[in-house]
């Protein structure tokens, strides 16, 4: 049976994982790298300005690229990178047409991190539904070799404390991450409230009973009060839009699928796409490929990783200390873009000096134009300083220009790695530079680009996924029938908080636009989205509350809010990136931004209960 009943609750517990996922790793790629020179960041030369001269070389760059980010769903003959290789076929059960009081969708680390905040609250009656075959989210699903965080593992991991645990390395592997989650869901009790191999395709809001509707692609048609999105914002893989994709004749996957049936040793090999995916690897495909072609379009930003093993000294430290993890990521959020290499930001973290007092104080006297100037001037010196590494590292003058990132720092996902740039120094790693539109066209014997052909057994997609995918505002319908995404569509984003949107009761999103969510470390977003709602429903349940919609003239208020924080710091991400919708997004659609704004809107939300409208019905 894969569905039973707890005789103590009442409550159903699932059993429908599948197996434990496959654990076939070739090279893991967060090994420590010895060599000091590649952990070393040359000094930006002390003439290094953002001057009109500068100015124009970032706006040509973007302006070249623009409208090459041409991608598309994976659907028809293209819905085979989409297929789950880590698990075994879905267990079969019974469509669920019962109710419970909560129902989530996701089981990455949001997902995880909520259960134990609501079972912390005496939320019990919890459903939660996962498409992949097992927790970790992102972790699950990506399992290339070389994967690891790019956010320290000390302030990226949730619920280290509770948990006990220490991470081996300070970027974990993302083979130590997923196992991780598993032993989470193990210890708080996850999978018995968890529908795996289930993908949610309609949420909706029946007025009358004052319920949701989740239907599922295994036929269920669960009711419940309350519905959380917690699936994350990068959960849909895409594929570039390449003619003649369809026609090659080898094997060939997307990165988040990764294929460890397909044979790799000596055979030539392509890797579409150099982002934080590539980048980690990249390194690891070179170690066993014969020839390994990288087409490139736009480079990241490298910056040092100084991967290390946790020392002896540091866990015993922490354990003296009450606190240290969640203490550690708010210090975290407040550094450079989790710059973690640079030893004051290092000693920051690790608490061994104060907070940057002077540097907060200066800034306050600063007006929001120089404040910005300030931060641009900044910003590039650490690109020249990154620049200058790639000089100083690949040896073939016109392979290092064309790795040379040159936008603002932060406005692509900046990347950390030690091993990426020593690469191109190998003689069977070539770098194919497609900028600025891309490649050409695939055909059945490989990549074109320009006059070039370039024949191979393996074409691998690095092409990354879907930033806050439309699909999972497109499920939801909530009053009148409206979908969120038409909502959004007819009258701009709306939201309060990135949490709440007006006719869509008892609906709490979890980091989706406008959510604050600012900082690079994902887990600090969701630990603060998690306790929000947990407050609310503990409220809702004290109170006696039954429904909790936002008033229109609140999300107007906090919508606005973001439209302008957006304006304002628009110099500072002003490259094509999918952090604004590679250029295309309405200003506070996305409002990547974070800083105590957000936070000020919530305390003063919690304290006076304005922005809510409460219905005991």
């Amino acid at each position: 049976m894969s569905i039973s009943i707890d005789p103590e609750t009442g409550l159903k517990i699932f059993d429908t994982r599948a197996s434990k996922a496959s654990e076939k790793i070739r090279g893991h790629g967060y090994e420590v790298n010895p060599d000091l020179a590649l952990k070393t960041l040359p000094e930006a030369p002390s003439s290094a300005t953002f001057d009109a001269v500068e100015q124009k070389k970032y706006r040509e760059f973007k302006e070249r690229r623009r409208g090459a980010a041409d991608y598309m769903t994976m659907e028809g003959e293209f819905s085979k990178y989409l297929e789950d290789h880590y698990s075994e076929p879905p267990v079969e059960r019974e469509a669920l047409t019962d109710e419970c009081e909560i129902l989530v969708i996701g089981a990455g680390f949001a997902g995880l991190l909520l259960w134990y905040r609501l079972k912390q609250a005496g939320f019990n009656d919890v459903r939660f539904c996962e498409k992949g075959g097992d927790v970790g989210g992102t972790w699950y699903w990506n399992r290339y070799p070389g994967i690891a965080c790019d956010v320290e593992s000390y302030s990226y991991l949730p619920l280290l404390e509770e948990m006990e645990y220490f991470p081996t390395m300070k970027f974990a592997s993302g083979f130590e991450i997923l196992e991780y989650c598993q032993t989470m869901a193990t210890k708080f009790g996850f999978y018995d409230k968890c529908l795996f191999h289930t993908t949610v395709e309609t949420t909706e809001w029946d007025e009358e009973s004052a319920r949701w509707t989740v239907r599922t692609d295994r036929g269920d048609a669960m009711k419940s009060r309350y519905v959380i999105l917690a699936n994350g914002i990068l959960t849909t893989p895409k594929l570039a839009r390449i003619n003649g994709m369809e026609t090659f004749k080898g094997e060939s996957f997307h990165t988040s699928r990764w294929r460890y049936d397909v044979d790799l040793e000596g055979k030539t090999v392509g890797i579409i796409g150099t982002g934080a995916t590539a980048v980690q690897a990249i390194p690891e495909l070179a170690k066993v490929v014969g020839d390994l072609y990288v087409f490139q379009r736009t480079p990241s930003s490298i910056d040092v990783r100084d991967q290390r093993e946790t020392a002896n000294e540091e866990i015993e430290a922490w354990k003296t200390e009450p606190g240290w993890a969640r203490a550690r990521r708010k210090r975290f959020s407040r550094i450079s873009a989790g710059r973690s290499a640079i030893q004051a930001n290092d000693d920051y973290l690790a608490g061994r000096v104060d907070d940057f007092k002077e540097r907060k104080e200066h800034a306050q006297k600063l007006s929001p134009e120089e404040l910005v100037q300030k931060q641009l001037d900044s910003n590039f010196r650490i690109m020249e300083q990154i620049r200058a590494r790639v000089d100083a590292i690949v040896e073939d003058p016109q392979t290092a220009e064309a790795l040379k990132p040159y936008y603002p720092y932060g406005c692509k996902r900046p990347t950390f790695h030690d091993e990426y740039l020593p690469t191109f120094n190998l003689p069977h790693v070539h770098l194919v530079d497609t900028a600025p539109m891309g490649v050409t066209s695939i055909n059945e014997r490989g990549v074109v680009h320009g006059d070039e052909e370039f024949p191979l057994d393996v074409l691998i997609y690095a092409t990354g996924f879907q930033w806050m995918a439309t699909s999972t505002f497109n499920m939801v319908a909530g009053r009148g029938g409206q979908t969120m995404k038409d909502k959004w569509e007819n009258e701009g984003t709306k939201t309060f908080l990135g949490i709440h949107s007006n006719g869509f009761p008892n609906l709490f999103i979890m980091t989706g636009p406008q959510g604050g969510g600012g900082s690079f470390n994902f887990t600090d977003a969701i630990e603060t989205h998690a306790d929000y709602i947990v407050w609310m429903l503990s409220h809702m349940r004290d109170e006696g509350h039954q429904i909790v919609d936002i008033n229109e003239e609140a999300e107007l208020t906090y919508a606005e809010h973001c439209k302008q924080a957006d304006i304002a710091t628009a110099p500072l991400r002003d490259c094509l990136s999918y952090y604004n919708g590679h250029g295309d997004a309405e200003p506070g659609s996305l409002a990547y931004y974070g800083g105590g704004n957000w936070h000020k809107y919530r305390v003063r939300a919690q304290e006076t209960l304005e922005p809510y409208a409460f219905d005991s019905a």
